[in-house]
């Protein structure tokens, strides 16, 4: 399964993912790199909790780039 993350650094300077079509699903890390690690372990454990609890896993969030004048 794929799954959109979104990653940003914060004041700190440590990058925190979040995963959108998974209300609460967020890790972060000292690097990008290890901020993606740790979102997989996050949305793994999400998903057995989903299958445990006999619950769906929410649909795709559709998403559209618009371009406007500024």
């Amino acid at each position: 399964m794929k799954f959109r993350v979104l990653i940003e650094q914060d004041e700190d300077g440590i990058f925190v993912a979040t995963v959108p079509e998974l209300p609460g699903c967020i890790s972060q890390g000292k690097t990008r790199g290890e901020a993606i690690s740790n979102i997989k372990d996050a949305i793994q454990g999400y998903l057995v909790s989903l299958k445990k609890h006999n619950e769906p896993i929410p649909p795709s969030i559709m998403e559209e780039m618009v371009e406007v004048n500024a």
